[in-house]
């Protein structure tokens, strides 16, 4: 039997043919197309988006490392840095409220006809998969190759964890079933992600959805809003594509009220 080359490898088979340059818009395209597939598949059409800290935790393991904290800090007195990681340790024991309550706010949209969709990672990513979870609900986590805290958490339904490399094919997944994005406390991603959903509304590159912020204090002093009206650089009507909340309840409210507001048959009674 004759000998072949790369050359003879059927196209769709040929993986270093489908990872050169000049192939990019096939693999952009297969990056839409898969995900975009099986959710369909699954019956997904109507998502919640929720975003936050990869870095927040349960408050017992919050708990459990400002204690190992405070032993470590006893063992180096004076230590500035040992000092340093005790403060942050604590803070995160104040914040880690806020994975039980994307945990509930998830069980709570779990039993309607959404779908929660997170980033797929830990942190408020793996609360929100863990409530649908919780209610024996599907949810959907769309991770993405990164450094470092990116692997998918273990609450995403089977067949429903996905993998990109294009952090913009991401992006349009994150919004493409869209019916309400839910913010909470975050850094540089979460930003990203809320100012991208922002700008889209603003610009009516999608249909009018609730932007709901989890922690007012939290979010007015991490952008200050009211400065960017005041310097004239936000118009004064767009401060109210934005809602705040502080509990599940009230998060899940905005949602309803939105939607029933509009008539929507996506709102649940």
């Amino acid at each position: 039997m004759p000998v072949f080359d790369r050359s003879y490898i059927k196209a769709f088979e040929d993986i270093e043919f489908l990872k050169r340059d000049d192939l990019r818009p096939v693999r952009l395209l297969l990056e839409l197309a898969k995900p975009d597939t099986l959710q369909r598949e699954a019956g997904i059409d109507a998502t919640i988006v929720v975003f936050g800290s990869a870095r927040l935790v349960e408050p017992a393991a919050a708990a459990e490392a400002l204690a190992a904290r405070k032993r470590e800090r006893d063992l180096r007195p004076g230590d500035p840095g040992a000092e340093h990681m005790l403060v942050v340790a604590g803070r995160r024991v104040a914040n880690a409220r806020y994975y039980e309550i994307a945990r509930e706010f998830a069980r709570i949209v779990s039993s309607t006809r959404y779908v929660i969709v997170t980033g797929g990672g830990p942190g408020v990513m793996e609360a929100a998969n863990r409530g649908a979870h919780d209610a024996g609900a599907k949810s959907v986590g769309l991770n993405i190759e990164l450094p470092h805290e990116q692997s998918p958490n273990p609450y995403i339904t089977y067949g429903l964890s996905f993998n990109f490399h294009y952090f913009a094919i991401r992006k349009m997944h994150f919004m493409m079933r869209a019916k309400a994005l839910v913010a909470f406390p975050g850094g540089f991603g979460t930003l990203d992600e809320l100012f991208e959903t922002l700008t889209l509304v603003q610009t009516r590159k999608v249909k009018p959805l609730p932007i709901v912020l989890v922690g007012k204090a939290f979010w007015e002093r991490a952008v200050a809003w009211e400065f960017r009206v005041n310097q004239g650089f936000v118009h004064p009507p767009d401060l109210p594509l934005l809602r705040y909340a502080e509990t599940p309840g009230e998060a899940w409210e905005h949602i309803s009220d939105f939607h029933a507001s509009r008539g929507d048959e996506s709102s649940i009674e």
